[in-house]
């Protein structure tokens, strides 16, 4: 799957609540829950805390981080990063707004990451 061809129109940004998240279940994978802080921003991160694996889709979204309901984490949405004192990453994923709608790349950033080092070292 290229990066071209794996970009799918998710729903209409309205179709998640400010403050709030959206999961879209995955066959075979995580889940990825999308998150929407904002009026007009939304990230996309693998719905599984990298503590202990609790769904973030129901955590509380506060700014720009999202609190797990198991264990406390705070993950940045941006970056998927566990917020100090906490280590660990949840996987990400590029997602974007085009005319009013919600568009997701289904490559995760760190499939994109590890390709463009790839890249760079050939």
């Amino acid at each position: 799957m290229s990066g071209i061809d794996a970009w799918v129109r998710v729903c209409p940004i309205d179709e998640i609540p400010v403050l709030g998240a959206r999961v879209l279940q995955c066959e075979g994978g995580d889940d990825i829950a999308l998150f929407r802080p904002a009026a007009d921003r939304v990230f996309a991160l693998a719905d599984r805390c990298p503590h202990k694996g609790g769904p973030l889709s129901q955590g509380i979204v506060s700014g720009d981080s999202v609190t797990c309901p198991l264990h406390g984490w705070n993950i940045a949405l941006d970056s998927g990063q566990a917020c100090a004192p906490d280590v660990g990453c949840a996987r990400r994923y590029a997602v974007e707004l085009r005319g009013g709608f919600v568009w997701l790349s289904l490559v995760s950033m760190a499939q994109v990451d590890a390709g463009a080092a790839e890249a760079a070292v050939a």
